[in-house]
């Protein structure tokens, strides 16, 4: 078996001569592999019909399944529209690194990489590899250097000596770190599962993710139950879940309510119940409960009906953390308490309130 060329390049950021050949040999649809953190892989052209079927054939890879789009930067994600938030705060969290998602959407020149709708990218954890596919004028895509079935390789020189001539190059960035393949999560509405286990957990995905959103007002039981009631829904509706499949908590999000001056255990005032059971919003459930500094700390978001209500509850997080407390009305109103009032009070309490949640929920899923 002839053996293809290794060139060294360690972490270091490649020269011009090598970012043009690997350049060259991608476009006129060869093979190179190209080191990652995780395992080497093998690198195609995205957008060749022939160096994607010679990527198939040398792998011996079932050729309905998808490649992985590999990326220079997170910059890429804003080619997709489906739960870019939750794609942004893992990308925050996990690149560059060992994740790949699986997006819905199918960006310009990853018509052939990508299966029914759906398309895999990551962003690799090694420099030298980021800095040659970011001077790639075209997508490239990576597989695993390894027979289909077989376990992937690790150095440079094994690859060489397992693939020979079906490489055009081999780039030696030295031994893979962490010798485990990426974990893969698919994510878009309805969606958010595990497809391959690798170093990363579900429940810190999801933790990831979601977030934990809290809503304050004084007694928590008009006001804040409803802005419970009502996030817990535009959450649902925007990732595509349901309560059967898992609900929000599939997707890592957990939303309450609190109190400032609540005693614990009271539910939902009447016509709270009443109106949010109009927007087909059952809180039956609910109960009281204070705003104990604990509780206000464990929240990723939170957000208070009056600016009364903010001052209190940031005196209870030190000051580097005071700034998660918000006001619920983007425009900085306060929204007034309806107890007491009729039922239209609580309608346009409820309506104020919804849409402040959708204008904020733009930043949640």
């Amino acid at each position: 078996m002839i053996r293809p060329p290794i060139v060294e390049i360690g972490d270091r950021n490649p020269s011009d001569e090598l970012q043009r050949r690997v350049g060259a040999a991608l476009e006129h649809g060869e093979l190179v592999a190209l080191p990652t953190e995780t395992v080497y892989g093998l690198a195609a052209r995205a957008d060749r019909p022939d160096g994607l079927q010679r990527l198939i054939r040398c792998k011996g890879r079932p050729p309905e399944l998808g490649f992985t789009w590999h990326v220079a930067a997170p910059a890429a994600l804003e080619l997709f529209e489906s739960l870019r938030p939750l794609a942004r705060r893992l990308a925050g969290r996990f690149w560059p690194g060992p994740l790949t998602m699986v997006l819905k959407g199918v960006p310009k020149g990853l018509e052939l990489v990508a299966r029914e709708g759906w398309t895999g990218l990551r962003c690799p954890a090694h420099d030298a590899t980021r800095a040659l596919l970011a001077g790639m004028p075209f997508p490239v895509v990576l597989s695993s250097a390894n027979r289909h079935g077989e376990s992937p390789l690790l150095r440079a020189g094994e690859v060489a000596d397992r693939f020979g001539e079906a490489l055009c190059l081999v780039v030696d960035g030295g031994p893979s770190r962490l010798s485990e393949a990426s974990a893969v999560l698919r994510l878009g509405h309805g969606h958010f599962e595990v497809l391959r286990e690798g170093l990363l957990e579900l429940e810190s995905l999801r933790r990831t993710a979601g977030l934990r959103i809290g809503f304050a007002c004084t007694g928590n039981t008009c006001r804040s139950p409803m802005a419970e009631g009502i996030a817990r829904a535009m959450l649902a509706a925007r990732l595509g879940t349901a309560e059967e499949r898992g609900g929000i908590a599939q997707f890592g999000f957990q939303v309450t309510s609190l109190g400032l001056s609540a005693g614990n255990g009271l539910p939902a005032s009447p016509l709270a119940l009443e109106v949010c059971a109009g927007r087909s919003i059952d809180l039956a459930k609910h109960r009281s409960r204070s705003a104990t500094p604990e509780r206000v700390r464990d929240l990723d978001r939170i957000y208070a009906m009056t600016q009364s209500h903010q001052q209190a509850l940031r005196s209870m997080l030190p000051p580097l953390r005071a700034g998660r407390i918000e006001l619920l009305d983007p425009c900085g109103m306060d929204i007034p308490d309806p107890l007491g009032g009729p039922r239209a009070d609580y309608e346009r309490c409820a309506e104020r309130i919804a849409r402040a949640i959708e204008e904020r929920g733009a930043d949640w899923a």
